[in-house]
């Protein structure tokens, strides 16, 4: 039956997650200025409204009328992920057909499917977590988990797809599986590389890896977009060139700088504090999620929390990472900080239901 309450919402959590979101339609503003993309900024504003109003809702209604449509909840995900196959957008441009176009704007089903996932994925783990070193049991988990990661794949969208499994390995974790099964799967993996590399992997998914490894081997190439990267986060030094005032993002040196590389913009124009400042949001964010889930009842509200907790980490890990060649770009958004409608959506609506969760949990 749906509830709807009006009780209080964890207060750092929600202060922290709108400074990120505004915070991040500033830098989105300064990114796309010397193109005079002003649509980008209202689409970006428009997105964080609905996001916050998503968010509002969400927290107040009760998450465990959520896990009772586990199943409404499933198969509508896995609609938009089978529609998007077929009617997609983008190939061309990011290597994905990832994109269904709605007119002015595009979504981004894979955004929507990742809180779907974690919602229906948390409760199966809640429904068998007393049986959950069978191995029965742990193939039913692994085929839940494998209906939206191959139809990920088949967009192809690795990026994605990785953060399905980073979120399915943490969940699982949460719930008590074994390592050794852990072991198993990670031993699977490395076997299977080398029919990865030679017979699944694009072209320019490789290049991607080369890049990573050596960035100067291709520097007017894939490795492009790194290098500037690096050399805008690097020249904005402590306390930055100032706002719209980054050489690199203002002259246009840098690709993606509203989306993938959104970190370097706040490098270069606000420099190491305005990193940093990035990084202390979404750690506040992180570590609520995390400590929620640690000290409320293990139930579905417990892995949830783990699954939204493990989302925005892998996403901050490996977007950060990237910008500053740590890690091979994946075309990963910075939560609340890239632009991006459905990212921004997904990412606030992520909070409404962890909200919802921590305070009937009566963590708040």
């Amino acid at each position: 039956m749906l509830k709807i309450g009006i009780e209080k919402n964890d207060k750092w959590l929600q202060i922290c997650t709108i400074i990120s979101a505004l915070y991040g339609l500033l830098l989105v503003s300064s990114a796309v200025k010397s193109t005079e993309s002003w649509s980008s900024i209202i689409v970006q504003a428009a997105a964080i409204c609905i996001g916050m109003g998503a968010m509002f809702i969400l927290s107040r209604i009760d998450y465990a009328y959520l896990t009772e449509l586990n199943k409404v909840i499933m198969a509508g995900y896995i609609f938009l992920l089978i529609l998007v196959l077929i009617i997609g957008i983008g190939k061309e441009d990011t290597g994905t057909t990832g994109w269904i176009s709605l007119g002015p704007v595009n979504i981004q089903p894979s955004e929507f499917a990742k809180l779907g996932y974690i919602i229906t994925f948390g409760t199966h783990l809640s429904s068998v977590q007393k049986k959950i070193h069978k191995f029965s049991t742990l193939i039913g988990l692994c085929i839940h988990a494998a209906v939206p990661l191959f139809l990920v794949l088949l967009q192809p969208d690795y990026g994605t797809a990785m953060v399905f499994i980073f979120i399915t390995i943490f969940m699982m974790f949460f719930a008590g599986v074994r390592l050794r099964y852990f072991v198993m799967g990670f031993s699977a993996f490395v076997a299977a590389v080398p029919l990865l590399w030679y017979f699944v992997l694009d072209e320019f998914q490789k290049n991607r890896i080369y890049v990573f490894l050596d960035p100067q081997s291709s520097p007017m190439g894939a490795g492009y977009n790194v290098i500037q990267s690096k050399i805008a986060v690097g020249s904005g030094m402590v306390f930055g060139k100032g706002l719209f005032q980054g050489t690199q993002i203002q002259l246009g040196y840098l690709p993606g700088k509203h989306t993938d590389f959104i970190f370097a913009v706040a490098g270069e124009e606000f420099g190491l504090i305005g990193c940093m400042l990035i990084i202390a949001l979404s750690a506040v964010i992180i570590s609520r999620l995390f400590i929620g889930a640690e000290r409320v009842k293990k139930d579905s509200g417990a892995f949830i929390l783990i699954g939204i907790a493990a989302m925005f980490l892998f996403q901050n890990f490996e977007n950060i990472g990237m910008c500053i060649g740590l890690m091979p770009v994946t075309g990963i958004p910075l939560p609340f900080f890239s632009y991006g409608g459905s990212s921004m959506i997904t990412s606030f609506a992520s909070i409404g239901v962890a909200q919802s969760i921590l305070k009937r949990k009566n963590y708040i």
